[in-house]
């Protein structure tokens, strides 16, 4: 992977978990940084996530954009439910 690539997807991935985390609403689960680092997690889950159901993550960059906005919205929801546990 060219370092551009992974520049790109990170990025995207830090973009994902701001916007998952206003979609959510409430108090960020770890501020700023937090909501990036899920997005980048979310990424990578919603990634794997999808390889498993047998879908391509070879779509463009919106679809990589919503991949990784569902897995952070995720991530958001399960972090949430262990704190309030």
């Amino acid at each position: 992977m060219p370092i551009w690539a992974l520049v790109v997807w990170l990025l995207i991935g830090g973009l994902a978990g701001y916007l998952a985390q206003r979609i959510m609403g409430g108090q960020s689960p770890g501020g700023l940084l937090g909501d990036l680092v899920l997005g980048i997690l979310g990424a990578v889950v919603g990634g794997y996530g999808l390889s498993l159901l047998g879908i391509s993550g070879n779509g463009g960059l919106i679809s990589t954009f919503v991949v990784a906005l569902v897995g952070a919205l995720a991530l958001i929801w399960v972090v949430r439910k262990i704190k309030s546990a």
